[in-house]
């Protein structure tokens, strides 16, 4: 193995234990409060299932990787390929839509009563949760053409039209095509984001307010609960500030995949080391909170 694969291979290893062993506390932790009978919040039940696609993103991007980047090349066949990529699309999506459904959650909560949001803050647990559901259903139903041309390395020596992604490759059709499918996956992706970008713009306005209002008195007429939900807003805005980073370079980085119609192994790997680093660093985002 040459230095540079000798790196990779460290920084796979080290960003998917890391994170499997991030998110494995947050699931022993909230099997703990199921077994107490504790009372969760509906944010804490958004989470579980950012947690579950954490494990999806990183099981089928960062183990592969890992054992790519070890010089075990061809270890996935054709099925092998497809399934990663599918469960990978899948748990890609549902982590856009979780944090997505977060942030809207907790600007409906802590929106002031006179708002316009006062109507909603009763029945949103239940509008919401049917949203999670349904976007499970989205990632799975947007997602499925995505494998079909997904080939196994080993058994693409017949075909010429090929783009290598490292452990599989993606048959070339035409221009014309992969940007119709790229347009038509990154719809619900436009929408998430949008929303994301609003309500967070929406907690960060009310926080300013809240501050303002504070430094005009000199004993806090909040309550606890109150204050609680600010400092949990605060812990979500940097999960989504976070998501946001790291998607915006993992877009970038998609793009210029997409230019290219073998891009180079470098830029595959660093393609992968960006997607994982969200699954990675979130769960201890949620923990220091």
């Amino acid at each position: 193995m040459e230095n540079s694969d000798i790196v990779i291979s460290v920084i796979f290893l080290s960003q998917t234990v890391v994170g499997i062993l991030g998110n494995s506390f947050l699931v022993y932790h909230y099997l703990m409060l199921y077994y107490m009978r504790c009372r969760l919040k509906f944010t804490d039940w958004i989470l579980q299932h950012l947690i579950v696609a954490n494990f999806l993103t990183l099981l089928c991007k960062g183990i592969p990787h890992t054992v790519s980047a070890f010089g075990l090349k061809n270890f996935l066949d054709d099925i092998g390929c497809k399934l990663t990529f599918y469960l990978h699309r899948i748990g890609r999506g549902v982590s856009i839509s979780s944090t997505c459904f977060l942030s809207v959650f907790q600007a409906i909560t802590i929106s002031p009563s006179a708002s316009r949001w006062t109507q909603l803050k009763a029945k949103s647990p239940s509008y919401i949760a049917s949203c999670v559901y349904m976007s499970w259903a989205l990632s799975f139903l947007v997602n499925i053409a995505f494998p079909m041309d997904m080939r196994a390395r080993q058994n693409n020596r017949n075909i010429t039209r090929l783009r290598v992604y490292g452990i599989c490759s993606t048959v070339h059709h035409n221009k014309v095509s992969d940007i119709i499918n790229a347009v038509l996956l990154s719809i619900p992706d436009v929408v998430f984001m949008v929303l994301m970008v609003w309500s967070s713009g929406y907690m960060v306005c009310i926080l300013y307010r809240h501050k303002q209002r504070m430094k005009h008195i000199h004993r806090s007429t909040f309550s606890f609960r109150s204050s609680a939900e600010f400092r949990a807003t605060k812990t979500i805005l940097l999960l989504v500030s976070t998501f946001v980073f790291f998607y915006t370079i993992s877009c970038l980085f998609q793009i210029n995949l997409a230019l290219f119609h073998n891009p180079t192994s470098l830029w595959v790997n660093m393609a992968s080391v960006v997607t994982a680093c969200f699954p990675t660093v979130s769960p201890f985002l949620v923990i220091s909170s």
